[in-house]
C-alpha cells in the first residue's frame, strides 16, 4: 500500500457524504494493522447530535472487522483549503495510534496535501496509559 492510494480512496470517500445541513462533505481512508483500506465520509442528522465525521466512520469500520492498530490515515474535506480533524476524531485518532510516528495526510487533492503525524495535532493527549 501507498500514500497515493489512501489518498486517492479518501477523495473517492468524500463524494458518498450524507450533508444536506451543511452541504460540506469530508472523505477519510484508513490504513489498519491487517493492511486493507477502510473509508468512511461524514454523516449528518437532523439532530445534529446523531452525526458522525469521516474520520469516525472509517475507524469505526476498521474496528468493526476486528482491527486495533492504525498505521496511516488521510482525510479531505474542502478541496481549496486543509481540512483538519476536528478534536472528537483527534481522541478517537489517539485511541487506535498505538505506535508513534502515525502519519496523517491531510489533502486538497491528489498532489496537493500536507503530512502530519497524530502527536502533531494532538500533543500531550490523553491515552489509555493515563488510566492504568
Amino acid at each position: 500500500m501507498n500514500s497515493k492510494e489512501l489518498i486517492k480512496s479518501a477523495i473517492e470517500a468524500r463524494e458518498k457524504a450524507y450533508c444536506p445541513y451543511s452541504n460540506f462533505k469530508v472523505g477519510a481512508a484508513v490504513l489498519f494493522e491487517d493492511g486493507k483500506i477502510y473509508t468512511g465520509c461524514n454523516i449528518e442528522n437532523a439532530s445534529f447530535g446523531g452525526t458522525n465525521c469521516a474520520e469516525r466512520t472509517a475507524i469505526f469500520k476498521a474496528v468493526s472487522e476486528g482491527n486495533r492498530v492504525l498505521k496511516e490515515i488521510a482525510l479531505i474535506g474542502d478541496p481549496n483549503n486543509y481540512t483538519y480533524p476536528c478534536g472528537i476524531c483527534r481522541q478517537v485518532l489517539t485511541e487506535f495510534a498505538e505506535s508513534g510516528g502515525v502519519k496523517v495526510y491531510i489533502i486538497k487533492n491528489e498532489n496537493d496535501y500536507i503530512v502530519k503525524t497524530i502527536e502533531e495535532l494532538m500533543p500531550g493527549s490523553f491515552t489509555k496509559k493515563d488510566l492504568g
